[in-house]
């Protein structure tokens, strides 16, 4: 049977896990106020910034491990369970933290000891294969009507891996049975439902007065048919749905419908706001980024730009009702969904403040935006790209570039940039770029198969950036790895995938197209990327200039190459990065299992903590009882093979005996 979902699974074939490393000991800083994090990127418009500096560039090389935490879900029983992610970022509301594990377990923890006070299980189904095995975190909800000591007046709010949202009592961890039905609403209602475990929630719902918000996550490249990429709003108390927002026009009503023909605006799916919402809570506007339409690397039955998929856009967070779009890729063939939260900063130029959103994107660039009114705050010109795909196909002739600095490569790969160990493993991914189609950003899928550069996993991807409003620096983890996409005739496709030519692809049927699919890594024989390092790197760009500030490579290939091979530096990342007034940068993302911090002003590398397994997850940063503490979720991510487990791990300064 094909494998229906898409998944880089490819990084676990870059060798093994090794190594422990000793933690600091040091002197406990100054005392701070009690601190929070009371949402995903700490705040609505997804920052990332805090305000402490009790850790800072002179002491952070004293921190160590203050707590852990085991959750206790490691994905056994699931069918799915090997694709598993721990990529949940907690939430700190009075001094209580709250964190979601892959497979929708909540636990509730005293933020100053991870000590547990309650878990509550939703009860997957675990025979499904599901699209996404993961739980970026949770949300909470304060009813201003009710008191502090009613049941459920403070709520943490999630959505499941079944497409279900639910609503918890904050203290109890019990179900709030006014919400829905007996605290639950199910989101299958409505998507148009296709196949079970391709339709779920992955990220945390946003969150403004009495409306909960989510999108979701849509499996990708089943068919054209899948289920429909809406997002919705619905009352905080009783789970009512308020408005439904669909990306893709289905009627003559909507101002778009005339770019889309009326077969592939009725049954195109997708488009679907997989990430993390954004509000600016003052104005009510509720920031989406919006992925692909279905599927992704063929898009002759949905001719056009494919607006409003692949977009920033900005709805009325009380109506649903668009403000305004930007779309950052036409008809995109290329899995270039908007996987990143929009970010939301202040941009100072010549003294004034104009209210802005950063969208990072796979493709590695920049777009920042005037949040009002979607308008370029940096220009984006219209270039042309690559033509003369397969059969049927009908191109977008241009693509947006943003004028900021690419922070990924994303020119012509040729022969002659082949890197391996040896000559021979460079040989031979010279003869495999040679043998392919390879004319830089946006070269279309072909059946000769084509050079995807960046590949679909990004540049950018769900950890998104954060930003530093002194300095006005936006720091960024990317990834810099080719991929091979290569489109099959429909009659071929069973034999290629059964013929065990292409042991490390992933296969997509894509039904309702001429076309299935298959993709991965651009690897030498041994294994590893067929271009030189840094695979991965942490930059920080200046909005006040408009360029680079710094670039470094991120992680090592310590814990997937055995020792000596501990050397390279540069590696593949899945995660985010938090800024602090301490003028640190804390992350980890990459595949070797440490927790960094790096001086924000120059990008060099201040301290690294071991973690017990994978941080493929976003870090946060609160202080209670004095102290300040740094918590990440480290349980490995199973598409890129970091060490798998199920630890919360929290690091402060020591304190004095």
């Amino acid at each position: 049977m094909l494998n229906e979902t898409i998944e880089g699974r490819w990084w676990r074939r870059v060798l093994q896990p090794a190594a422990i490393a000793l933690l600091p000991l040091a002197a406990f800083g100054a005392d701070v106020s009690d601190t929070e994090w009371q949402a995903y990127g700490n705040d609505a418009g997804g920052s990332r910034y805090s305000v402490l500096a009790q850790i800072d560039r002179d002491n952070v090389a004293q921190l160590t491990e203050a707590w852990r935490y085991r959750t206790g879900d490691l994905g056994e029983g699931y069918a799915s369970g090997k694709r598993m992610a721990f990529e949940a970022t907690p939430i700190v509301v009075d001094g209580v933290m709250y964190v979601s594990t892959p497979y929708g377990h909540v636990h509730a923890l005293d933020a100053a000891t991870g000590t547990r006070k309650w878990e509550f299980d939703v009860q997957l189904p675990k025979d499904r294969e599901y699209s996404e095995n993961t739980s970026r975190g949770v949300s909470v909800w304060r009813d201003a009507g009710a008191r502090d000591d009613q049941p459920c007046a403070r709520r943490i709010v999630f959505g499941t891996l079944d497409a279900r949202l639910i609503e918890l009592d904050a203290v109890t961890g019990k179900p709030c049975t006014a919400f829905g039905k007996n605290g639950t609403v199910d989101l299958n209602e409505g998507s148009r439902p296709r196949d079970p475990g391709g339709y779920l929630v992955t990220s945390p719902p946003a969150v403004w007065h009495d409306l909960v918000i989510t999108g979701s996550a849509v499996g990708d490249n089943r068919a054209v048919d899948v289920e429909l990429g809406i997002v919705r709003a619905f009352d905080a108390r009783t789970g009512a749905l308020v408005w439904t927002w669909d990306p893709i026009p289905r009627g003559p009503d909507n101002p778009v419908y005339s770019e889309w023909s009326p077969e592939g605006a009725a049954k195109t799916g997708a488009a679907n706001a997989w990430s993390v919402l954004s509000l600016d809570v003052d104005r009510g506007l509720l920031f989406v980024p919006v992925g692909s339409a279905s599927p992704d690397f063929y898009g002759g039955e949905r001719p056009g730009d494919d607006r409003h998929a692949d977009s920033l856009v900005a709805l009325n967070v009380q109506t649903g009702a668009v403000v305004w779009a930007r779309q950052f890729v036409h008809h995109d063939l290329w899995d270039y969904d908007m996987p990143a939260q929009p970010v939301l900063v202040d941009l100072v130029r010549n003294g004034e403040k104009t209210p802005a959103v950063v969208q990072a994107t796979k493709m590695g660039m920049l777009f920042v935006l005037d949040r009002r009114t979607g308008e370029p705050l940096f220009p984006i010109e219209e270039r042309p790209v690559p033509q003369n795909g397969v059969a049927g196909e009908a191109l977008s002739p241009t693509q947006p570039f943003s004028t900021l600095p690419s922070l990924v490569p994303n020119d012509r790969l040729t022969s002659d940039d082949a890197w391996g160990f040896t000559p021979w493993d460079r040989g031979k991914c010279a003869d495999k770029i040679a043998a392919l189609r390879s004319d830089g950003i946006y070269t279309p899928p072909t059946l000769q198969g084509t050079v995807e550069w960046p590949g679909y996993g990004g540049g950018s991807n769900w950890g998104s950036v954060s930003f530093d409003p002194s300095r006005q620096y936006v720091i960024a983890n990317t990834n810099r790895l080719p991929f091979v996409v290569q489109l099959i005739e429909r009659d071929r496709l069973k034999d290629t995938y059964e013929s065990h030519a292409y042991p490390n692809s992933e296969f997509a049927r894509q039904s309702g197209t001429p076309y299935g699919m298959r993709r991965e890594a651009l690897l030498s024989p041994l294994g590893v990327p067929c271009v030189a390092p840094p695979w991965g790197t942490l930059s920080a760009v200046n909005l006040a200039t408009g360029k680079i500030q710094w670039q470094v490579p991120l992680g090592t290939s310590r814990d997937l190459a055995p020792w000596p091979v501990w050397w390279i530096d540069g590696m593949p990342n899945m995660g985010g990065s938090v800024v602090t007034a301490g003028n640190l940068v804390f992350i980890a993302a990459a595949t070797d299992n440490f927790l960094r911090a790096f001086d924000i002003e120059t990008g060099a590398e201040l301290w690294k903590g071991r973690l017990p397994a994978g941080g493929q997850a976003t870090p946060m940063t609160y202080a209670r009882s004095g102290t300040q503490y740094v918590v990440i979720s480290a349980g490995g991510h199973g598409g890129i093979g970091t060490t798998r487990g199920d630890y919360v791990v929290a690091f402060a300064l020591p304190r004095p005996r």
